[in-house]
C-alpha cells in the first residue's frame, strides 16, 4: 500500500512534534534548551495588577465557607479567642511584677493576689496551648474538606467543557496550573487565617505602645514598608517564572512518565531511549534551577539588606523605652509590658508582612484557578433545546459542512454534503488526515461545523440537547480507553445509568465476544483490569478491543460508530468482528471506519474522503465499476494478499 493508511488520527490542530533531528542537524532538546533565560526583571505584573489579584481572595473565602460553614465558624471563633491571650498574659505579668516589687520595698501588698494572678497566668498558658491544638485540628479537617471540594469542582467543570478545550494547549496549560495549585492553596488559607489572628493580636499589643508613644508606632510601620515592597516584588517575579515555564513543566512531567512507566518500558528499552530521555529531562531541570538560583540569590541579598530596617527601628525604640524607665516615668511592670508588647508587635508585623507577601503571591495563582472556572464550553445546549428524536425518521443531512480547528486556516472538511438515512450503514475510507474521524465527531456534536450545518430529522443539530443527542450515539474510537477498573465497570460505562444492570452487561459482552475473555479471569466480571492497582490483570490488545466493543453495545444507541478500533487485529479477526457488528445492528444506523476493504464492503454506501471532500460514494460494487480512487486502492490492497 506504500504509505496509504485508512486510519484517521487527526485529533486536533497541527502542532510541531518533537523530532530527534531538526533541519539544522541539532537535537530538538538542544534547540529547546538554547532558548535564552528570561531576565528576572521582566515582571509581568504592575502594582495595580498585583493589587487586582487580591480580588481573588474574597471568592476563595466564599469557597472555604461553602466547604464547611461549621468548621469555618469554629476556626474563626478559636482564633478570635487566641488573638487576645498574648496581651492578657503580658498584662497579668505586669501586675505580678509590680506587686512583687512593692512587696520587696516593704509596701502594703495582698500577697494572696500575687498567687491568684499567677494562677490566672498559668490558666492563660494552658488555654493558649489548647486553643493552638484546637486550631490545628480544625484547620486540618477544613483543609482536607477544602482540597476535596476544589478537586471535585475542577473535575465537575472539566465535564462541562467541550473537546476543543482539551485540544487547545493554552487552555491545557491553564487547567494544569489550576490543578497543581489546588493543594497549594491550603498554605494560603492558613496564611489568611493566621494573619487575621495576628492582626487582632497586634491591635491589642499596639494599644499599649500607642499609650506610651504614638511615634513608636509610626517608626515600627515605616520600618516594615521597605521589606513588604521588596518581598512583593520577588513574589511577582517568582510567579512570572513559574507561569512562563508551564509548558516546559508539562514536558518534564511527560518525560518522567516516559522514562518510568509500564506503557513505555518496552520501546524505551528496545530503542535505547533511556539515556536520551534522561538527558532531555536533565536539561530542563538545569534550566529551571539556573533561573531559580539567580532569583533566589537576588532575593536573599536584597531581602537581607531591607531586613536591617526593622532591626534598627526596634532597638532605637528600645532605647527610648529604657530612657523613660530610667527617668522614672515607667514602673518595672510597665517596662516589662512595653518591652514585651513592642517586641511582639515587631514580630507580629514582620509575620504580617511575610503573610501578606505570601497572600499576594498566592493571589496571582488564584487567578489561574478562577479563570479556569470561568471557562465556558463553546458547545452547549440551548435553554429551549429539543430532545433527540426517538426514533430517528429521516436521518442526518450534511449541508456544505466545512471544519477547521481553532487557530488553523486549513480546512479538515471542505463543503461536505451527503445524507445518512435510518437503518443505513455507511463506511468512510481515506488517507490519514482526510477527515474521517472529524466527520464522526461532528456527527456526535463533539465539534460544531465552521461553516454549513448538520440536520437531524430536518432540525439543526445545534437545536437539540447535547446530552440527549449523545445518548443516542455509541462510538468506539481507534484510541479507545482502557479503564484500570473492574471488568463490569469497563462495560457498564457504555450507559452509566444502567451500569448496575448485570444482565445488560452480560448481553453486551456476549455480543462483542468478550464474555469468554471475562469468564476466564480469576474473578470474572469483578476482576480488576490493568496493572495500575493490586491484583489487576492486563489483557491483550484483542481482548481489550472486545471489552471496548461491549461498551458500545451496552449503549444500545440508535447510531453506532466504529472508528477503526480493531486496527491491530488480523484480517480474519477484524472481518468477524465487523460481520457480527453488522448483524447486531440490523435496522440501526451505523458508521464503519476501517483500513480493510473486506470490512467496508459490508456497508450499504462507502464514502471516499480525499482532501477534506467526498471524492466518491456508492456501494462496493459501484465504486469498483467506477474505476476511480477506491478501485485503485482496492487493487493495491488486494495485491498485497496475493
Amino acid at each position: 500500500m506504500s504509505g496509504f493508511c485508512f486510519g484517521d488520527t487527526a485529533f486536533g490542530p497541527t502542532v510541531q512534534t518533537a523530532s530527534f533531528e531538526t533541519r539544522l542537524g541539532q537535537p530538538y532538546s538542544v534547540m529547546r534548551m538554547q532558548r535564552p533565560i528570561a531576565s528576572p526583571d521582566e515582571a509581568p505584573q504592575t502594582w495595580g495588577e498585583r493589587a487586582r489579584a487580591l480580588r481573588n481572595v474574597p471568592p476563595l473565602l466564599r469557597m472555604v465557607w461553602e466547604t464547611s460553614p461549621p468548621l469555618t465558624t469554629l476556626t474563626l471563633g478559636l482564633r478570635l479567642i487566641a488573638s487576645v491571650t498574648p496581651i492578657a498574659t503580658l498584662y497579668v505579668s505586669k501586675l505580678i511584677i509590680d506587686l512583687v516589687v512593692r512587696a520587696i520595698r516593704h509596701q502594703s501588698v495582698d500577697t494572696s493576689l500575687i498567687w491568684k494572678l499567677l494562677a490566672a497566668e498559668a490558666g492563660l498558658a494552658i488555654l493558649s496551648d489548647f486553643l493552638g491544638r484546637g486550631i490545628t485540628l480544625v484547620d486540618s479537617l477544613l483543609g482536607d474538606r477544602f482540597t476535596n471540594y476544589v478537586s471535585l469542582r475542577l473535575m465537575a467543570h472539566a465535564n462541562t467543557l467541550d473537546l476543543t478545550s482539551f485540544e487547545d494547549p493554552v487552555f491545557y496549560d491553564k487547567m494544569e496550573r489550576a490543578r497543581r495549585m489546588t493543594t497549594a492553596r491550603m498554605g494560603m488559607l492558613a496564611s489568611l487565617a493566621g494573619m487575621a489572628q495576628q492582626l487582632l493580636t497586634l491591635i491589642s499589643m499596639l494599644s499599649a505602645v500607642v499609650l506610651f508613644s504614638p511615634w513608636l508606632l509610626l517608626l515600627l510601620v515605616a520600618s516594615i514598608v521597605p521589606v513588604f515592597l521588596g518581598e512583593t516584588k520577588f513574589a511577582a517575579l517568582n510567579y512570572s517564572m513559574l507561569y512562563r515555564y508551564t509548558p516546559e513543566r508539562r514536558e518534564l512531567d511527560y518525560l518522567r512518565y516516559l522514562g518510568a512507566s509500564n506503557a513505555s518500558a518496552k520501546e524505551v528499552k528496545i530503542f535505547g531511549l533511556g539515556e536520551y530521555l534522561t538527558q532531555r529531562a536533565r536539561g530542563l531541570f538545569e534550566r529551571f534551577y539556573a533561573e531559580n538560583r539567580h532569583l533566589a540569590i537576588r532575593r536573599a541579598v536584597q531581602g537581607g539588606a531591607l531586613g536591617l530596617a526593622p532591626t534598627v527601628a526596634y532597638y532605637g525604640a528600645y532605647v527610648l523605652i529604657l530612657l523613660s524607665a530610667l527617668a522614672g516615668r515607667l514602673s518595672i511592670g510597665d517596662l516589662t509590658l512595653m518591652v514585651g508588647a513592642f517586641s511582639r508587635s515587631r514580630g507580629i508585623m514582620e509575620g504580617l508582612v511575610s503573610g501578606l507577601t505570601s497572600v499576594s503571591e498566592q493571589a496571582l495563582y488564584l487567578k489561574d484557578l478562577f479563570e479556569y472556572f470561568e471557562t465556558s464550553p463553546s458547545i452547549a445546549s440551548k435553554p429551549d433545546a429539543l430532545p433527540a428524536p426517538r426514533p430517528i425518521r429521516t436521518g442526518f443531512e450534511f449541508q456544505d459542512v466545512s471544519f477547521a480547528y481553532q487557530g488553523s486556516s486549513r480546512l479538515v472538511l471542505d463543503r461536505v454534503s451527503f445524507r445518512f438515512e435510518p437503518g443505513e450503514k455507511i463506511a468512510l475510507v481515506g488517507e490519514n488526515g482526510a477527515g474521517k474521524t472529524t466527520l464522526v465527531k461532528l456527527l456526535a456534536r463533539l465539534y460544531d461545523p465552521s461553516a454549513g450545518r448538520i440536520l437531524l430529522d430536518g432540525v439543526d443539530l445545534r437545536d437539540y440537547s447535547v446530552e440527549d443527542l449523545r445518548h443516542e450515539i455509541g462510538v468506539i474510537f481507534q484510541d479507545y480507553m482502557r479503564y484500570d477498573m473492574l471488568a463490569n465497570e469497563n462495560i457498564g460505562f457504555g450507559r452509566i445509568s444502567e451500569m448496575h444492570d448485570e444482565g445488560r452487561i452480560l448481553r453486551s459482552a456476549e455480543k462483542s465476544l468478550a464474555d469468554p475473555v471475562i469468564g476466564a479471569l480469576p474473578q470474572g466480571y469483578r476482576q480488576m483490569l490493568g496493572r495500575r492497582f493490586d491484583n489487576g490483570v492486563d489483557l491483550s490488545t484483542g481482548q481489550w478491543q472486545k471489552i471496548a466493543l461491549a461498551r458500545a453495545y451496552m449503549r444500545d444507541a440508535q447510531i453506532l460508530i466504529l472508528d477503526e478500533p480493531t486496527a491491530s487485529l488480523d484480517a480474519r479477526a477484524e472481518f468477524q468482528v465487523y460481520q457480527r457488528f453488522v448483524e447486531l445492528t440490523a435496522g440501526k444506523m451505523a458508521v464503519l471506519i476501517s483500513h480493510r476493504f473486506s470490512t467496508v464492503r459490508m456497508a450499504d454506501r462507502i464514502f471516499v474522503l480525499d482532501g477534506g471532500r467526498i471524492a466518491e460514494q456508492g456501494s462496493h460494487r459501484q465504486l469498483i465499476a467506477l474505476g476511480g480512487k477506491y478501485a485503485e486502492l482496492f487493487e493495491m490492497q488486494a495485491a498485497g494478499y496475493r
